[in-house]
Order: structure tokens, then C-alpha cells, then sequence
């Protein structure tokens, strides 16, 4: 089986390529921004491809042509404020993977959406795959993915003869995504090192929640989607629903209690000074992001996580620690990079990364 995966060398691309090298019939064809090297990126065929470049409505249906699936995970998640617009790799990028899969007659599509695109529910209530996906206020990565959303359905009714299947994972975690996280949510005046200690207070808001899953976990059922030919959409999570105290644990040592418009309020301005990277639309979308029901993974794939929630993110919680990460751009390793660097490269007046609103 030909597989075509947009976006391999990211969080979970990287996972399902080692997934996709224990089944010896498929051959796995990567596009990335930038070619990675080494394991597990040398299981695979790769193209150098931007999404949002002029190139790539003549480079993608070429590379899609004759293949059994693509896999859509290219994403744009907290672009650098000096990388591309967000949207163009998101939205117009999107456009140009599913316009080159009904050129290339590709018969199976399967695609990353996340838990963001659904419209926020009751705190403790766990939605299914047919609560509306509208998307949470205040958060752009939301919007967008529900945006995707409405854009795989219109091609979905379009393309009949087309196998379309969705998955929509919570928070996804592995060792190897330490620095990619650091770079997206810490400042650089707190030293990866010291996450994780037990002495190290952690500022949470009363009612935080969150769903984590594993990224091989995701990449096992990406995997039995394409053995399967399965179609429609599939939650992904793994249990339990981990609580503030228990963040707080994983996180650091102990919690502080602390107002969630009070750490909204002072997430904006130090993203504006360029002061720590995480705009407070990722702080609406960790408030309100619903909890998902995960049944019919379960029960049309045969999907059963390896790895519980706690697992998952302890690891992740490793790797910012030990500046985790791969040979490829995503997943770029800060292990070797002194504290005294990372304070050097503020700028103060300039946010670090993209706004989320």
C-alpha cells in the first residue's frame, strides 16, 4: 500500500512513520517544508513540498498520483512570527491537498483535525463525533480547524467515490516533542530544566481539565483507519481526564490557585513584549475545550491506547526537561542550547509566535 503523509515529519507524522515501518507491505511517501534525515524519517520516500507555495498545485497531484491514501497532517499549530501566515499553510494549504487528491483520484483521505474544532460544551460532559464543530471563541487554531472541517465535508459530498476519514485527538504527547513544546509555551526567562521538580509551583485556574493521548497511540489508529478503509470521524483520547491537581503534579510540585482571567490578563501583554510565546487564545481553548466521548474508535477500529493519559504526558514532561527531540524541523532538539541563548533571543516589543486571536 501507497501511502502519501503531508506534514510526516511532524508531532504525529513522526510517530506514524515508526508505526508504518512494522507493516512491510507499505511504502510511505513524506512531504515536508524541510526534509528531515535519519530514523525514523529514513523509512521513508520523501518530497520537499510547501503547501502555501506557488509550486505546490503542480508538485502535489504528481506526488499523490497512484497512491492508496493520503494522510493529511500538515499543520501549522504556533507558527514563529517569522514564518508564514498561518492561514496560508492551514486553510489555502488544506485547499491544495484535497484539489490534488480528486485530481490524482486518490481513493482514501485521512485527515487531522483535533478536539479544537468542536463547539464548547458543558465542563464534565463528554461529546460524541455529532456535537456541532463551530469551533472555541478567542482561539484561531480552533477556528481554523473547524473551518477544515466544513472543507472536508464539501469534498466529502463532492467526491462520493472518495473514502473520507476524520480524527480528532486531544493534546498529543510524546518524549520527542519536549522542545517543540518548550518553544511554544515557555519563556525563555524559565529554564526547561526545572519542569517537572517537585518545588517548582505551577499557576492553574479551578476547573482546568485535559484529555491527553499518546502520539503512537494516534499513529495506531491513523494505521487501522487505512487497513481498514474506514470512513466518517473518530475522537481520539486516552484516560483518565486528568484534573488541576494532577497537571499540577505532572507540571511541577505543587499548585498555585490562581484566577483564570488573571493569567489571561497576563498572557497578553508578555506575548506582546515578546516576554514567554503563548497568546491567551491557547489558554481559552485549554478552558473550554470539550471532553470527548471515544466509543467508536473503540468499536470500528478495534483502537485500545497503550499508553494512559498520565503516561503520556509524564513523558511529555521528559522531554521539555531533557530537551527532547528529532532530526527534523518540528521536533528540532533545544537540549544543547545554554539558558544564557535562549534569554539572548528575546526581543523585547516582538512577539515570539503568531497571534492566536
Amino acid at each position: 500500500m501507497k501511502v502519501v503523509v503531508t506534514g510526516a515529519s511532524g508531532n504525529i507524522g513522526t510517530a506514524l512513520l515508526r508505526a508504518a515501518a512494522r507493516r512491510a507491505d507499505w511504502q510511505i511517501v513524506g512531504l515536508a517544508r524541510r526534509v528531515p534525515d535519519g530514523p525514523p524519517y529514513d523509512t521513508a520516500g520523501w518530497v520537499a513540498c510547501d503547501l502555501d507555495s506557488d509550486d505546490a498545485p503542480d508538485v502535489l497531484p504528481k506526488v499523490f498520483a497512484g497512491a492508496d491514501a493520503v494522510v493529511h497532517l500538515a499543520w501549522a499549530i504556533h507558527p514563529g512570527s517569522d514564518e508564514p501566515p498561518r492561514h496560508r499553510t492551514n486553510i489555502d494549504g488544506s485547499q491544495e491537498v484535497l484539489a490534488a487528491v480528486a485530481a490524482a483520484g486518490v481513493p482514501h483521505l485521512v485527515c487531522a483535525s483535533s478536539v479544537a474544532a468542536y463547539t464548547p460544551a458543558p465542563r464534565w460532559t463528554r461529546i460524541d463525533e455529532d456535537w456541532p464543530r463551530t469551533g472555541v471563541p478567542g482561539s484561531a487554531y480552533s477556528r481554523d480547524k473547524a473551518r477544515l472541517e466544513r472543507l472536508v465535508e464539501v469534498f466529502a459530498r463532492q467526491r462520493p467515490d472518495t473514502r473520507v476519514a476524520v480524527f480528532r485527538p486531544c493534546a498529543v504527547a510524546q518524549y520527542d516533542a519536549g522542545s517543540q513544546l518548550t518553544r511554544w509555551t515557555l519563556s525563555p526567562l524559565l529554564p526547561a530544566g526545572l519542569i517537572g521538580n517537585r518545588w517548582l509551583p505551577v499557576p492553574l485556574w479551578n476547573g482546568l481539565r485535559a484529555q491527553v493521548v499518546h502520539s503512537d497511540d494516534v499513529a495506531e489508529a491513523i494505521c487501522l483507519m487505512l487497513e481498514r478503509r474506514a470512513e466518517g470521524a473518530f475522537n481520539l483520547a486516552s484516560e483518565p481526564v486528568l484534573g488541576v491537581h494532577d497537571l499540577a503534579e505532572l507540571f511541577g510540585g505543587f499548585r498555585v490557585p490562581v484566577p483564570r482571567r488573571l493569567v489571561t490578563g497576563a498572557a497578553l501583554p508578555t506575548w506582546r513584549l515578546g516576554l514567554q510565546p503563548m497568546h491567551p487564545g491557547w489558554l481559552a481553548l485549554a478552558d473550554q475545550a470539550p471532553l470527548m466521548d471515544t466509543t467508536r474508535a473503540h468499536a470500528h477500529l478495534d483502537w485500545q491506547p497503550r499508553y494512559d493519559s498520565q503516561e503520556a504526558m509524564a513523558e511529555l514532561v521528559a522531554g521539555i526537561r531533557d530537551g527532547a527531540g528529532t532530526a527534523s524541523g518540528p521536533l528540532a532538539p533545544e537540549g544543547a542550547e545554554p539558558w544564557l541563548s535562549r534569554l539572548a533571543g528575546i526581543r523585547l516589543g516582538r512577539p515570539s509566535r503568531q497571534t492566536q486571536a
